[in-house]
């Protein structure tokens, strides 16, 4: 079965917003969005091969030298779906943009082996 990189996105923006309420506020949406992402993992476990991560700041290597880069990239992993709109349709209410202030999800699918 296929399998597909889904990429977690986030606008700085919005990351800046959520990071400017209060301890009260971004803890009480931590208190409803952790719960739901994990029961999102476990309804989709048979579909997810790598439980991925979420990653930081990013530092770019180019042939000019190494430097401190910025995408919306925020987080991943891997999925099988039998095509990129099944794998898509899984993330349709995924708490990253139900509850968190994530932009969306990216799926790509793979085209060598992927590390699982």
């Amino acid at each position: 079965m296929p399998k597909y990189l889904a990429v977690y996105t986030m606008k700085h923006e919005d990351f800046a917003r959520f990071r400017a309420l209060s301890k009260a506020e971004q803890d009480a949406i931590d208190a409803e969005g952790v719960p739901k992402w994990m029961e999102w993992e476990d309804r989709n476990a048979a579909a997810i091969l790598n439980r991925g991560g979420m990653v930081g700041k990013t530092t770019r290597i180019t042939r000019d030298g190494i430097t401190p880069a910025t995408n919306a990239i925020c987080g991943y992993l891997i999925v099988e779906a039998e095509t990129a709109a099944a794998a898509a349709k899984l993330f349709e209410d995924h708490p990253h943009i139900t509850v968190f202030p994530g932009d969306g999800v990216d799926i790509m699918p793979f085209v060598t082996d992927p590390p699982v």
